[in-house]
């Protein structure tokens, strides 16, 4: 399965109680709370002996931040158990199609008309999403389960099962871009993945809780979330805390997300990690994307659009703030890239194109994708950020990853913690005072043999710079040869234009660096690119 795959059979199902834009209208279904309780899962907390009307408070057991985490390190102690992806018949093997027709009920959403300013629905197992999840209502410091009930969908071409079957995911709601409308804001769906809109924009890239092994040649380990608790929020609160246990084959985990909507949406996570087993290829704050095409690296794809990516470049900000720019690239082989560091200031995966001109796709809106950036909270010591690169055939296949990995691996036994806010937003949130390169475009030059790079810087760290005195130009690469370099004036964008002749010298990859200079004080961000030969 691909990882898009994940996210595609929720970002295609239809809304009935959420606004996205119109390429973002189709959304799973999603569920509610139910009138009676779910047997709990192995370890989390036991249902309550009766169940309160749907988004009351209800009887349960005592729940504050350390319940999760130790149910986690019990979790941690036990053998690894896969999840309960069992169903019955009528559900084991639907396709989209069917799929797609189990819609959620609106009034049943939890919490709706409850004077709050978030409501939850919950989605369906079947399709891509088999695993069950157990999901909770934390009222009054006690958690009770939320438990299935069929009547809480929609029956048109799917027999409803009479079971509790439990759910597979759940969304949450609140008045984003109207004060009178509740949008969905973000989801919960599929392994230990979630993603999230700011005002205005519609669904694209994702998260991730934790990544093991990713691009590993044994193959990948993709941990689940396989419970959640959401937290009842206060009336007139814009923030909302949803606590989930992760669980896989080498480890078990506590997360905590405060999530709060707005022109920026902000996720502040804690994570605490119990390894079962030594993990050396750990992915901490996973970010998960695509990029198909765009002007630095059209591919052979015959395609009437102008772009198609969720990213286009990988944003990073050193422990010794140096600024660096990455654009992205679908390879024609596996690429992985490292940036090591000591104590980041933070990373992302970005869309800095921003036009509709940029792409012309009327339907996608890639315009509007989010970007993510990742700020790291307290001291995270030595490690690398590592951007992982995949041949991608079709824009449906997420073929892009950017995370985290620590220098020192997870040891067995021991327990890892880590904070960090994520900012699901337009642009970076912690701009600074360096220009930024906003775009890049690449193919063959003049002379039919060489490759030209084009890169547009702009910000106001060049605005008093003319052409009679142009800003000093620091360029290089590791291989091949800079045959010219230019820099001129670029009124377009009210910036500089940076034009490099690469001559690969026959190198299978080559990597390159350009940044404009005021003598040894750096005006730009470091833009540095990858060339891969076809």
């Amino acid at each position: 399965m691909h990882r898009r795959d994940l996210m595609r059979g929720a970002a295609s199902l239809p809304l009935l109680a959420a606004f996205v834009p119109a390429s973002e209208a189709a959304g799973p279904p999603a569920p509610a709370p139910a009138a009676s309780p779910a047997p709990a899962a192995p370890a989390t907390p036991a249902a309550p002996a009766a169940a309160a009307a749907p988004g009351a408070p209800a009887l349960g057991t005592p729940f504050d931040d350390n319940t999760v985490p130790a149910l986690a390190r019990q979790l941690a102690a036990q053998p690894y158990k896969p999840p309960d992806s069992s169903l019955p018949k009528d559900l084991q093997n639907l396709q989209y199609s069917e799929y797609q027709t189990i819609r959620f009920k609106p009034a049943e959403a939890l919490w709706r008309g409850q004077g709050l300013n978030f409501t939850a629905e919950f989605f369906h197992r079947g399709f891509l999403y088999k695993d069950r999840v157990d999901i909770f209502q934390v009222a009054g410091g006690r958690a009770a389960s939320l438990a299935y009930n069929p009547d809480q969908f929609s029956w048109t071409k799917v027999k409803p099962p009479t079971e509790d079957i439990g759910y597979a995911g759940f969304r949450l709601h609140y008045p984003l871009n109207r004060l009178d409308y509740f949008d969905e804001v973000c989801t919960f769906l599929g392994a230990s993945y979630f993603r999230a809109v700011a005002r205005g924009q519609g669904y694209g890239l994702s998260a991730r809780g934790l990544a093991i092994k990713t691009a590993d040649p044994t193959g990948e380990e993709f941990p689940l979330f396989k419970s959640f608790w959401l937290v009842r929020p206060p009336p007139n609160t814009d923030a909302i805390t949803v606590h989930a246990l992760l669980d896989s084959p080498s480890c078990a985990g506590a997360f905590r997300f405060v999530i709060q909507p707005g022109q920026a949406t902000i996720f502040d996570v804690g994570a605490t990690i119990f390894p079962r087993v030594d993990i050396t290829q750990a992915g901490l704050a996973p970010l998960t994307s695509m990029f198909f095409f765009g002007p630095n690296d059209q591919g052979d794809f015959n395609d009437w659009r102008a772009a198609v990516h969720d990213s286009d470049g990988l944003a990073l900000r050193t422990g010794h703030d140096q600024r660096i720019w990455r654009p992205l690239i679908n390879p024609h082989k596996l690429q992985i890239s490292a940036f090591s560091d000591v104590s980041p200031r933070g990373f992302g995966l970005m869309q800095r194109a921003r036009g509709f001109s940029d792409y012309e796709d009327l339907e996608a809106d890639y315009q509007k994708r989010p970007s993510l950036w990742v700020e790291p909270k307290g001291d995270w010591g030595q490690g690398a950020v590592e951007l992982v690169e995949i041949p991608s055939k079709k824009e449906v296949n997420d073929n892009i990853v950017a995370f985290w990995r620590p220098h020192d691996p997870l040891k067995a036994k021991s327990t890892f913690t880590i904070g960090y806010r994520l900012h699901w937003c337009w642009t970076d949130p912690r701009p600074g005072p360096m220009a930024q390169a906003i775009q890049t475009r690449n193919g063959l030059a003049f002379d039919g043999r060489n490759q030209q790079f084009v890169i547009d810087f702009a910000g106001a760290a060049l605005d008093a710079w003319n052409a009679k005195s142009p800003p000093a130009l620091d360029a290089g690469t590791d291989k091949g040869k800079i045959l010219h370099a230019v820099v001129e004036k670029n009124p377009q964008v009210h910036g500089w234009r940076v034009s490099i002749q690469l001559d690969t010298q026959k190198q299978d990859v080559v990597e390159q660096h350009a940044r404009l200079m005021d003598g040894a004080t750096p005006l730009t961000e470091t833009w540095i690119a990858r060339w891969t030969a076809s």
